[in-house]
């Protein structure tokens, strides 16, 4: 009797710290989703940004400035719900701006350009790496919080389901070349 007793306790023991232990990595994982989420946000903000500056500096022909500057201004002042169509539409619109090179060149040309062009860069390769890592954090969650114990114990207590943040986040091939050669510090 004393046997099954403590077999029991045991078991109820072993099965506890199970269940501590999974809460606890779902709440490591819901943190780092909210870390990611900030980086990503604080990514994006840069992008549009330094997109907005090169839009405002002149060097740009009107059309193609004021293409930029709308697409950077909407996607900083997107509502949350479209905040995902905003960044791919700025996305879009870098791309379409920077398909020729003479654009680049002409911001490149002028005073400062070429730290504009090395910040621009920069910006749109931040942007999916980020995106990527708040992707992960997300899928990492969602398969934890899709076992069964973690259901049936309610584990995730009232968070949220984690939601990707899915874009179009595709840089210019122009500024995607110049990303290279300043990974390494030249």
């Amino acid at each position: 009797m004393i046997t099954t007793i403590v077999w029991i306790a045991a078991a109820l023991l072993l099965a506890a710290v199970y269940l501590s232990w999974t809460a606890g990595r779902l709440d490591r994982l819901h943190a780092r989703i909210d870390a990611a989420r900030a980086a990503l946000d604080a990514q994006l903000l840069r992008r549009a940004s330094v997109t907005q500056e090169v839009a405002t500096a002149g060097v740009l022909d009107p059309a193609a400035s004021i293409v930029l500057y709308q697409a950077a201004h909407d996607a900083r002042q997107a509502e949350e719900d479209q905040r995902e169509v905003a960044e791919s539409e700025l996305s879009q619109a870098l791309r379409a701006v920077f398909a020729e090179s003479a654009q680049l060149e002409a911001v490149r040309s002028a005073p400062g350009g070429e730290e504009s062009v090395r910040e621009l860069a920069a910006a749109v390769r931040r942007v999916p790496m980020a995106r990527r890592f708040h992707n992960d954090a997300v899928r990492a969650a969602r398969a934890l919080r899709r076992h069964r114990t973690v259901r049936w114990f309610r584990l995730a207590g009232h968070a949220p389901f984690p939601l990707a943040f899915e874009m179009d986040d595709e840089p210019p091939a122009i500024l995607a070349d110049r990303t290279e050669p300043d990974r390494e510090g030249h």
